[in-house]
């Protein structure tokens, strides 16, 4: 088996998307200047083909459309743009969705016929003077022409894991009361997820990193229901079923199955990055804040039972894919693993990194591909091709948009 392949990038990658699986790959993030943002086309081969760089940073990120081109996310100086490359690094269109005065992109979904967009307060040079905007969802036509666009109240919140102690409790512990968030965002891990019509949109404070994730109909905008405030935690689609949604901290360490329209059906004592086979069956990479680390690889039975693994050391893990034959690769621990459809772990590469990653691409051939820190690493492996699935496995784990189907 040939070397893993390393790519220096300018500076901290975000997330690195495919448009093929034997085609360039696009990876978007900062400069060697924080202040700009910067997208580099690699081939498979690990050569560098061209670079665009965008005044400012804000929250970019890359969505591939299967046509040979990319959509960018970047803000300009009054506005924010969503732009679309091609293959050899030109703009071929841009489109300016309404926005208002100190609010920035902070993720996007391409559709079939325009986009949907999660808004939020700008941070940093961004930032304006004032109250900060609440935050908001939107869907657009192609030309960015505002369909809707629904505003999100995401209200006093408390978890029963976050304890205060004070004068007024004797010193002694006891839950925080609820409170109001002094700034919201999108949630780290799977901001915006659409299956069908509906569309799963989570926001975190970010001073406590509780999150909500609010559930709408594609369709109007209209508000369906939204879950408890909870630690935040990594999320998928799971298939025509609705959605996964996952939470870590403060003792809580669960995953949760909630249908389309925001009904709980099921929890499971497990949380990690998630990956759904050809089967359906869902894999999950185990995360838990503590040491020595409890972690297993786990895997949902058909039952809603879990199946436990191979135990896991170490903790932050790059988002997992699952190839035809049911292996899932995840990287962790400084190792590119796979745990195959027997439940037997394989270390496919040494790759020392961060725990700033993306997630795992499997490619053409065998080829993975995944970021860490500043460098993108090909790594050529015996798996199979990426499974027949929903998000995050299928075309939408390469292009990184996470719409489980044409909508």
């Amino acid at each position: 088996m040939n070397a893993p392949l390393r790519v220096v990038l300018p500076g901290q990658a975000r997330n690195v998307v495919a448009d093929d699986p034997a085609g360039l790959l696009f990876v978007i993030g900062y400069g060697a200047n924080p202040m700009e943002t910067v997208l580099t086309a690699v081939s498979q081969t690990g050569r560098a083909e061209w670079q665009r760089s965008f005044p400012g940073t804000g929250h970019p990120w890359v969505r591939a459309t299967g046509r040979g081109t990319v959509w960018v996310s970047r803000p300009e100086s009054t506005w924010r743009l969503l732009d679309e490359i091609d293959a050899d690094g030109r703009t071929v269109n841009s489109v300016v969705p309404p926005s208002r005065p100190g609010e920035d992109i902070g993720t996007f979904a391409l559709l079939p016929d325009g986009f949907c967009i999660l808004w939020t307060a700008a941070r940093g040079p961004l930032r304006r003077e004032g109250p900060m905007s609440e935050p908001r969802i939107s869907r657009h036509r192609e030309d960015g022409t505002r369909v809707w666009s629904t505003p999100i109240r995401f209200g006093d919140i408390s978890y029963p894991g976050i304890v205060e102690i004070s004068e007024d409790s004797g010193w002694q512990a006891r839950q925080k009361p609820a409170w109001a968030p002094g700034e919201v965002s999108v949630a780290y891990h799977e901001p915006l997820m659409i299956a069908g019509d509906s569309v799963a949109a989570s926001f975190e404070d970010l001073r406590s990193g509780l999150g909500r994730t609010f559930f709408l109909d594609l369709r109007t905008g209209k508000t369906s229901a939204a879950t408890a405030a909870a630690p935040g935690g990594h999320k998928a689609i799971d298939g025509d079923r609705g959605f996964l949604i996952g939470a870590q901290g403060y003792g809580a360490l669960e995953t949760t199955r909630w249908t389309s329209e925001g009904a709980r059906v099921a929890t499971w004592p497990s949380h990690g990055t998630l990956a759904i086979g050809a089967d359906g069956v869902v894999s999950i990479v185990e995360m838990e804040n503590r040491l020595p680390s409890h972690s297993r690889y786990q895997r949902l039975a058909p039952d809603d039972t879990l199946t436990s693994g191979p135990g896991l050391p170490g903790y932050y893990t790059a988002p997992a894919a699952v190839d035809q034959e049911g292996t899932t690769v995840y990287w962790r621990n400084d190792q590119l693993t796979a745990i195959d459809a027997g439940l037997k772990a394989h270390t496919l590469a040494e790759l020392p990194g961060t725990g700033v990653t993306s997630r795992v691409l499997i490619l053409d051939n065998g080829m993975v591909a995944l970021t860490l820190g500043k460098e993108l690493h090909l790594v050529p492996t015996p798996l199979a091709p990426l499974a027949a699935s929903t998000w995050p496995c299928a075309d939408h784990n390469l292009q990184g948009n996470p719409v489980a189907q044409a909508v």
